[in-house]
């Protein structure tokens, strides 16, 4: 099989090594080039067009953000935003996506042993995913280590253990998203109205980026927009983003309403916070008060809690392959039978709305 060709762009010497090297121990990627600024990468783009570029935000003589929009205006190649992420360049990153950025990921932070591993495995999956994205068009170290042990919600939570919970009044809505998810789910939540059922989101990104995520959907939404804390109440009306990063994000149900639990834990399905575990909690918590809908991204995470919801009486939705940037996740959730529906990305609100009528 023919490795993923990538191309690293990055002013720094130090980050261009470090991200060479996390790559190129990958058997499935090769690093065909590196260079220090898009007036290089331009050059190395004319003699060889690689599969995926990962490009730093901020650089001399041209930001990354202006050379990825000349990039899809001309010569569209999936391009992941590579950064030292901090709550000020977090809407510059959200510009990036807007522009045709497919993903964006953390640089490494070296001599941290524990978040390199885990900056490890998220750039090479990104990179990945990446290579297999749909783009629309638009205007203008050596050691090969062993991948750490993929987890399932167990890591986190007990299975359901039947049908749970009595009906209520209120509707509770799931989501699940990866790669492609921040402009699939702003298509999703700006077609919503004001008094839309109560909706929790988990939305694969680095840690600072889900603030900044939340801000910009609220300032487009009739919907409230805003990242979950820990004891945040489900309402009609509000959609809580789960912190990236560090933590998962869990529904439970206290009384008659329901909140959300942000908790530490480990990768599950390779990713925190992970949407297999909030769809868990949805399945133990909500049964068929809940709908889980699972859309574009890379990978499993998600398709064994859909599978779960659905056991436990909720209604499930998959995004279909033809409106998904990266038909991983939904793909594997129509595989093992989760989806009562596959739906494209335009009628997913509709759906939405349609499931929580009462």
């Amino acid at each position: 099989m023919a490795k993923i060709r990538v191309l690293v762009i990055d002013d720094s010497a130090s980050v261009r090594q470090a991200m060479t090297a996390i790559l190129n121990e990958d058997p499935e990627i090769e690093v065909i080039a590196a260079a220090a600024d898009p007036f290089a990468a331009a050059r190395y783009i004319q003699e060889e067009i690689p599969d995926v570029i990962t490009l730093d935000v901020e650089m001399p003589r041209m930001d990354g953000v202006t050379f990825l929009r000349k990039l899809m205006s001309q010569k569209p190649i999936p391009v992941v935003m590579c950064s030292s992420l901090v709550e000020e360049g977090s809407e510059t990153l959200l510009h990036a996506l807007e522009a045709g950025a497919v993903d964006v990921i953390l640089k490494p932070r070296l001599g941290v042993a524990d978040h390199l591993n885990d900056s490890k495995m998220r750039i090479r999956d990104t990179v990945k995913g990446a290579a297999r994205a749909r783009l629309r068009s638009r205007s203008a170290s050596g050691r090969i280590s062993s991948p750490p042990e993929k987890l399932t919600a167990d890591a986190v939570l007990p299975p359901p253990t039947g049908r749970a919970m009595s009906r209520t009044t209120e509707m509770v809505v799931c989501i699940g998203a990866s790669t492609g998810g921040t402009e699939a789910l702003r298509e999703v939540l700006e077609a919503l109205p004001a008094n839309s059922p109560g909706i929790v989101i988990v939305q694969h990104m680095p840690e600072s980026f889900t603030r900044a995520f939340a801000k910009r959907l609220n300032g487009l939404c009739q919907v409230d927009v805003k990242e979950a804390e820990d004891g945040d109440t489900v309402m009609r009306g509000h959609v809580l983003i789960a912190p990236g990063g560090l933590r998962h994000t869990l529904l439970e149900r206290q009384g008659a309403r329901y909140v959300v639990a942000v908790r530490e834990g480990p990768l599950v399905s390779r990713h925190r916070p992970s949407v297999d575990v909030l769809f868990r909690s949805a399945a133990r918590n909500a049964g068929s008060n809940a709908v889980g809908i699972i859309m574009t991204g890379m990978g499993d995470d998600g398709a064994r809690g859909l599978l779960e919801m659905k056991q436990a009486g909720a209604r499930t939705f998959a995004q279909d392959e033809a409106t998904s940037i990266v038909f991983g996740m939904p793909k594997e959730a129509i595989a093992r039978g989760a989806a009562d529906r596959v739906v494209p990305l335009h009628n997913i609100a509709r759906e939405l709305l349609m499931a929580t009528a009462r």
